[in-house]
């Protein structure tokens, strides 16, 4: 369960209109805390970034998805342009 000092800032945030990322950020701040002072287990910080937005989205925060890894178009263009040559 989040502090109440962390719901605060991200509904703070919320009611300034700022982003869902903002928002969420306020969740992945006191997961790297909770990380550095040892009461999370975690193996490394993409792993609490993880938790924190885990967090987020449990406390009603519309987090967007992550990015795909996909390759760009013009990527995609470049290595079709050349296999064909």
């Amino acid at each position: 369960m989040p502090k109440k000092k962390t719901l605060e800032e991200a509904r703070k945030a919320k009611r300034e209109g700022k982003a869902a990322t903002t928002q969420a950020g306020a969740f992945v701040k006191e997961e790297i805390e909770h990380m550095k002072t040892g009461k999370h287990p975690v193996k490394s910080r993409k792993q609490a970034v993880a938790i924190g937005l885990s967090k987020a989205l449990k406390s009603g925060i519309k987090v967007p998805q992550r990015a795909s890894n996909s390759r760009s178009t013009r990527s995609r263009r470049k290595s079709r342009s050349s296999a064909k040559t």
